[in-house]
């Protein structure tokens, strides 16, 4: 919804090329339009294997480059996740707080018995860890098969199996979080608080990841 709502206003201000009122005998030029997108990769804050840690990264730093190469001057900068257990989320970046909030993610969505992150006899399961069961559906099936495992062979079927993780209180965690932020920009500055940070939080890391970066609005005159 935010995106398409930041579309709609870049679309608009588009169409009247933002041209203040004109006046007799002054020449206006209107401000060239800026679309632009990147990926990047967000190196893991500490070495893996993965172990489900929660760990974060600030990605302002990566948001102020991408509006800086992109020539973007009024308008806003839109960072998603490429993961389904990672958040995107505005807040102050502070050890104690990253720990505050890992503490708190673990007490809403506990991690399974089975997982590497649970603790055997907690009481605590999830469906989506029952693999043995999976796929069962044939939207999930052709998923699989989109992302290069023919499930319907026995064995690409178990070696699919063997690599899904026991992580489905990472998916829930990260949907508190949310997936994206968009964020003012200003005179060429991305607009945040004097404390705030845009943070990618890993939920079943520590891991090396991706995120997409999209500036909209207008450059220089």
């Amino acid at each position: 919804m935010r995106l398409c709502a930041l579309a709609l206003v870049v679309s608009a201000a588009a169409a009247f090329s933002l041209r203040p009122p004109r006046r007799p005998g002054v020449s206006v030029r209107a401000r060239p339009a800026v679309t632009f997108y990147e990926e990047v990769s967000v190196p893991a804050p500490r070495p893996g294997p993965p172990t489900q840690e929660i760990t974060a990264v600030d990605l302002t730093p990566f948001l102020r480059d991408a509006v800086a190469a992109s020539g973007l001057v009024d308008g806003a900068v839109n960072v998603i996740s490429k993961h389904t257990t990672t958040g995107v989320t505005i807040n102050e970046w502070e050890s104690r707080l990253v720990r505050d909030v890992r503490a708190w993610l673990r007490g809403v969505a506990p991690p399974d018995d089975r997982s590497a992150a649970g603790v055997a006899g907690a009481g605590v399961r999830y469906l989506h860890n029952d693999i043995a069961s999976r796929p069962d559906s044939a939207a999930e099936r052709a998923r699989c098969r989109e992302n290069g495992w023919d499930v319907d062979d026995p064995a690409a079927l178990a070696a699919w199996r063997a690599q899904e993780p026991i992580n489905a209180h990472s998916h829930l965690a990260a949907m508190l979080l949310g997936s994206s932020e968009t964020i003012p920009v200003v005179a060429g500055a991305v607009v945040l608080g004097q404390w705030q940070s845009c943070m990618l939080v890993d939920l079943d890391g520590p891991r090396d990841r991706k995120v997409g970066i999209q500036a909209l609005g207008f450059g220089a005159a």
